[in-house]
């Protein structure tokens, strides 16, 4: 018996450091997609349009390597139900951080996405999905108030559109709201990378009218550019590798897990935004990252850490 705990912890560990990893590798190319929206935006590219066509390539992309590994890709009214609803979650709040980059800044938008964890959490323990530990809702304390402090200072120093702002703040709802109901529904004995696929059609379906209704003509402008193919082939690849490893991610550790993703962002979009893009550092940058780093750290451990130790050994007993 002793070795089989032994054994369980081994996998544990395992597990766990796969999802950190993940966690980091999704939470960088989050923000490094906000990036790249802000580029394309700088280079005069039709947001909408550039957003749909990014979607659309990285939904070839993975729906080409689901074929290549000899999944099965269902197309039913579940798998179409799924597409649906989580490609008009994750558009809305794409859409908004596209169309409000150059209103507030790429480091302001990021900032947003420190705070998808708390509203996931929330409604997991609510909907019965998590249960109360009081280590992870230290985490979630600790990582919700480095991204208030990294929000507030850079709202204090910056001469964005206030609307635009406000409207900023629709994005963590939505992305909580995906966060649970793509656990919910995950339609059993599917590919994580066909529904990341699924769920990036959906997106650019969802986009498509507004696409063509407000940026006419777009698609001619847009590939008229080598600039603006350039980035939007460095876009592709972004989100294909965002969304196959955020699925693979919520499918590893779950929704709760997952929605760290936006304070690894909000750090990384920032120092990026600052480094890169020339925008002004927020106050209080270091003492706001070192918080959300440690609330991920205690967040991390609390979520690999079994419930007891009998409950281990009844476990693995069993």
């Amino acid at each position: 018996m002793m070795a089989k705990v032994m054994q369980s912890h081994k996998s544990a560990e395992r597990q766990g450091l796969y999802a950190l990893g993940c966690l980091l590798l999704v939470g960088t190319f989050l923000a490094l997609s906000l990036v790249m929206a802000k580029l394309a935006d700088d280079a005069g590219a039709p947001r909408l349009t550039f957003l749909m066509l990014g979607l659309v390539g990285a939904g070839v992309l993975l729906t080409a390597l689901t074929a290549l590994q000899g999944q099965t890709m269902p197309v039913n009214r579940r798998t179409l139900e799924y597409a649906v609803v989580t490609g008009v979650l994750m558009a809305l709040p794409n859409a908004l951080g596209f169309l409000a980059v150059r209103h507030v800044g790429a480091g302001f938008i990021s900032l947003s996405f420190a705070f998808p964890i708390l509203i996931t959490w929330l409604m997991a323990v609510l909907l019965g999905m998590e249960s109360l530990r009081v280590q992870r809702l230290i985490g979630v304390i600790l990582a919700l108030v480095g991204g208030v402090i990294l929000a507030l200072s850079k709202a204090g120093s910056s001469a964005g559109d206030p609307v635009w702002a406000v409207l900023i703040l629709a994005m963590p709802i939505a992305l909580a709201i995906g966060n649970i109901y793509r656990t919910l529904r995950w339609p059993a004995g599917t590919s994580p990378i066909f529904l990341a696929a699924i769920m990036l059609f959906g997106a650019a379906m969802a986009l498509l009218p507004f696409a063509v209704t407000t940026e006419p003509g777009a698609f001619d402008d847009l590939f008229r550019s080598s600039t603006m193919l350039g980035l939007l082939g460095v876009e592709i690849l972004v989100f294909a590798i965002l969304y196959f490893f955020y699925f693979v991610l919520q499918k590893l550790a779950g929704p709760v897990y997952l929605s760290q993703i936006g304070t690894v962002a909000a750090v990384v979009g920032t120092l990026i935004a600052v480094l890169a893009l020339g925008e002004a550092t927020p106050p209080n940058l270091a003492l706001a990252g070192g918080l959300v780093a440690a609330g991920t750290v205690v967040f991390h451990r609390a979520a690999r850490r079994p419930a007891s130790p009998s409950a281990t050994a009844k476990a693995a007993g069993s």
